[in-house]
């Protein structure tokens, strides 16, 4: 079996630049549960082939905004579209089929443990336009050849680490190529260096796929290396956003708080 990573040293690919068009855009997103305002008048755009990453405090509502983001979650009040559809009004058919093309990393990469690698990467190409073993096999290869694991096909998701674990979900959630990714906390409970492998891997699908993603994170390093841009999140409300070398000469403490 190969090794769970091949080291880079300290080469990182670099963020793309993204272009001027608008995959998502929420305006005056609210959301409070039993009374208690989780998130307050949010204001986001994500354009193509960016990176925003948003930070804050745990269980600030940072999760709570991307699962709104494919109505896993309803809102209370704002308007949110992504690729040009406006989430709240669409039926479930429609809304199905934008889920699609939005794909979403949970912490745990949600893997069933009862499939093989294999199992669970066909699992998200049933009732697709990808009906022979041909097609469903060059799709599961070339995804994990993505996250260079080309090697654990049969295995069951008990046989692999944390690190393999996390690219397997990542795998599984770009077979079918989404335009946007929703990665919350990618990095979560990994070594440093598997981390930054995990980090660079995001930007290789940035640049491969010109893929538009935002990034929960508390891993200042992953936040670093994968940022086009940077907002914080306090107390429901975005309070600044910037560069990483932007925000980390900033002089509110709350902000410098992550950067130390």
């Amino acid at each position: 079996m190969m090794s769970e990573a091949s080291h880079q040293g300290d080469k990182e690919p670099k963020q793309s630049q993204p272009d001027n068009v608008v995959v998502v855009e929420i305006k005056g997103l609210s959301k409070s549960f039993s009374g208690k305002v989780i998130l307050k008048n949010i204001d986001l755009t994500l354009n193509k082939g960016e990176n925003v990453v948003i930070l804050g405090k745990s269980g600030g509502g940072k999760s709570v905004l991307i699962k709104c983001m494919v109505r896993l979650i309803d809102s209370d009040k704002g308007t949110l579209k992504v690729l040009g559809k406006d989430v709240n009004e669409l039926k479930d058919k429609e809304l199905n089929e934008l889920r699609t093309q939005v794909g979403f990393l949970f912490q745990s990469a949600a893997l069933y443990d009862s499939m093989t690698v294999r199992e669970n990467l066909e699992f998200p190409l049933r009732n697709t336009k990808f009906e022979s073993d041909e097609e469903r096999d060059t799709l599961v290869r070339d995804a994990l050849e993505n996250v260079k694991l080309p090697d654990i096909i049969d295995k069951m998701p008990s046989e692999l680490s944390g690190g393999m674990r996390k690219r397997l979900g990542l795998a599984r959630t770009l077979i079918l190529k989404p335009q946007v990714m929703l990665y919350d906390e990618p990095t979560t409970g990994l070594d440093p260096i598997t981390s930054k492998e995990i980090s660079s891997l995001i930007l290789e699908m940035q640049k491969k796929y010109q893929m538009s993603s935002i990034i929960i994170t508390h891993d200042i390093e992953c936040a670093r290396i994968t940022a086009n841009k940077i907002v914080i999140l306090k107390e429901g409300v975005f309070i600044k956003e910037g560069t990483f070398d932007e925000l980390k000469q900033s002089e509110d403490d709350f902000i410098r708080s992550f950067f130390e």
